[in-house]
């Protein structure tokens, strides 16, 4: 148990429960906003209406991921977690965009229902496990995460992670150094 008497696993809960609220958020901001361009300014340029509709939901994102789901874990610059989050975001967008590509372009399925189904579903949903294990583990960790990290990669496999999550392996000392920040 931690110190305020919260398990580790109830706190993994708690952080995925708050992905998800910000993410349906996020999520009702792009598919709103696709299908509003899709179907008016943007209704010959599908890709372009999504590239805009995740850039907005990105922002939407962005601020309840900082403000609400990782706050207790952030521990780098604005500038450079808003460098990391943006990259990963840019490949949550590829994810969700390919998945649009493929099935738009590839194999046919042009219908409006269509590419919602392989933009907003199929390539949100893949975009969105990509997008938490890199906000967690990569955007924003904590010094103490990175080197834990840094620490377990030098003596090698089995000694301390950071995860702070339970994850296999996990040192006593890497362990209470996490708890505080989980």
């Amino acid at each position: 148990m931690a110190d305020n008497g919260i398990s580790p696993a109830r706190k993994v809960l708690r952080r995925l429960g708050s992905f998800s609220l910000v993410g349906t958020v996020a999520f009702i901001v792009d598919v709103a906003l696709f299908n509003v361009l899709a179907s008016t300014f943007l209704d010959d340029s599908p890709i372009t209406a999504k590239i805009a509709s995740v850039t907005a939901a990105t922002t939407v994102s962005w601020l309840g991921s900082r403000y609400l789901t990782f706050r207790k874990t952030r521990g780098r610059s604005i500038r450079s977690e808003t460098l990391l989050f943006a990259l990963t975001n840019l490949v949550g967008l590829l994810i969700a965009t390919g998945c649009l590509y493929i099935s738009h372009y590839l194999l046919g399925f042009d219908s409006q229902f269509a590419d919602n189904v392989s933009g907003n579903v199929v390539g949100v949903l893949a975009g969105n496990i990509f997008r938490y294990f890199a906000y967690r583990y990569i955007v924003f960790t904590t010094e103490e995460e990175r080197a834990a990290r840094a620490a377990s990669k030098e003596n090698g496999p089995g000694t301390a992670s950071a995860a702070g999550d339970g994850a296999p392996g996990e040192s006593p000392s890497a362990e209470s150094a996490l708890k505080e920040n989980a």
